[in-house]
């Protein structure tokens, strides 16, 4: 299928905020620039609407979040992480999103689905399918199921530095220093020479 963009056109964007965050976090010691992604996702053409899908955990830092996520014209979704019992923590919304796109389909002539989650392929395939929708993913290419992007009828890599912000005081280059150095520690915590000699001290106070 051809991707088609053109002034008329009605666009649905929808952003699994939680995978493209923690994507953003390890591949580039970044934060996604969720302005930027729906520029590019809209791309002047008609936004209907725009939904960003978030899980809280009901830490005062994130209300910061929400309301630029807010701002910059998204609609929020949003749940409780459910913690369990045993300790298992569960938030992730594929079922919600997969509802709303099924729901908004008939209404758009594109889909812009930002996530690398390949969960969703056959999503993508059934609104192309049975709504004649075209479906463009936005996601990085460096953590995203490849079949998701073969399924799409057009991939933008988020990887690009414009859809970028940088971690205040972090980058790539001092993570990936603090993740050898994590590496490195347990050599250090070995000390067998020093607990002979103790060993031998202990005997000659014996006899």
């Amino acid at each position: 299928m051809t991707v088609i963009r053109h002034p008329s056109q009605r666009v649905a964007v929808f952003v699994d905020v939680s995978n493209l965050y923690h994507s953003a976090k390890h591949l580039f010691s970044g934060r996604v620039n969720f302005e930027k992604l729906l520029d590019e996702a809209v791309h002047e053409r008609q936004l209907v609407r725009a939904f960003a899908y978030v899980v809280t955990t009901g830490v005062d830092e994130e209300q910061p979040f929400w309301d630029a996520l807010t701002k910059a014209s998204f609609e929020l979704r949003m749940k409780d992480l459910q913690v369990f019992a045993g300790g298992a923590k569960k938030g992730d919304w594929d079922i919600g999103i997969a509802m709303d796109i099924i729901r908004i389909a008939p209404s758009v002539d594109a889909i812009v689905l930002a996530t690398g989650d390949g969960d969703f392929v056959p999503l993508v395939e059934y609104v192309q399918a049975h709504f004649g929708v075209q479906v463009e993913v936005m996601a990085f290419s460096g953590s995203m199921a490849s079949s998701l992007k073969d399924a799409a009828d057009d991939f933008t890599d988020l990887g690009d530095s414009k859809y970028l912000m940088r971690i205040p005081g972090k980058s790539r280059n001092s993570a990936e220093s603090a993740s050898k150095t994590t590496r490195r520690a347990p050599a250090r915590e070995k000390s067998k020479p020093k607990a002979r000699r103790t060993r031998r001290r202990a005997t000659t106070a014996d006899q």
